[in-house]
């Protein structure tokens, strides 16, 4: 994983919320994925830092997360 901030963005990405994400500004991620990345954002902060996650690392996580 790595991170960087708004003016390294990768310019074009197409973003995508959850549609069980709520209109109300919740806690709420947005994802990017790319052929060899995944980008990941704050829905309320889209000029913050991005996080970034290899394909593999992030279907781990997002597997993971479904136990819960």
């Amino acid at each position: 994983m790595s991170t960087a901030k708004a003016e390294a963005q990768v310019p074009g990405l197409s973003w995508a919320k959850s549609s069980y994400s709520s209109s109300e500004g919740g806690d709420c991620i947005e994802v990017a994925p790319t052929p060899h990345t995944v980008h990941v954002r704050d829905s309320k902060d889209p000029e913050g830092p991005i996080l970034r996650f290899t394909p593999d690392a992030w279907a781990e996580f997002v597997a993971y997360a479904r136990t819960l």
